[in-house]
């Protein structure tokens, strides 16, 4: 019976190791970064990022999602700044979540996400590339303070 007993309770106590891991001043800083923001915030984001994928879904140009992926970096800027209040900051913070968003979705294109039929033609892979970006840069837009 002892060992049984042993068997069933891990010798790693995990509600400490969550504890020690939440009170890490990495997980504190990254913590701190991060607020919700009112619900109507919240709403005029969202359109403003499904109304860029729907633009970017249906009219996919020869040169790409370009227009559309430029608004959508002013339009990050622009909400970072709406709950910051301040030029600087909103401009280093929107143009670093554009720049890890948009690497972040390439790399997910290039090497997890299997290619998805739904959009053919050859822009199909920045078209989906871009709608990764718009999703990352909402959470970012959104929440990032």
């Amino acid at each position: 019976m002892q060992k049984f007993y042993e068997r069933r309770n891990p010798k790693i106590d995990i509600k400490k190791k969550v504890r020690e891991v939440n009170q890490s001043r990495v997980v504190q800083f990254v913590r701190s970064r991060f607020q919700t923001p009112s619900t109507k915030f919240i709403v005029k984001t969202s359109i403003a990022f499904l109304l860029l994928g729907v633009l970017t879904a249906l009219f996919p140009t020869e040169e790409g999602p370009t227009l559309q992926v430029a608004v959508s970096l002013m339009a990050t800027v622009y909400f970072v700044y709406d709950r910051l209040k301040s030029k600087l900051r909103a401009f280093l913070y929107g143009a670093g979540a554009f720049i890890a968003s948009w690497l972040l979705g390439t790399f997910l294109m290039v090497s997890i996400i299997p290619p998805i039929p739904v959009f053919r033609g050859p822009r199909s892979f920045e078209v989906m590339t871009s709608l990764i970006t718009y999703v990352l840069l909402w959470v970012s837009s959104t929440y990032l303070t």
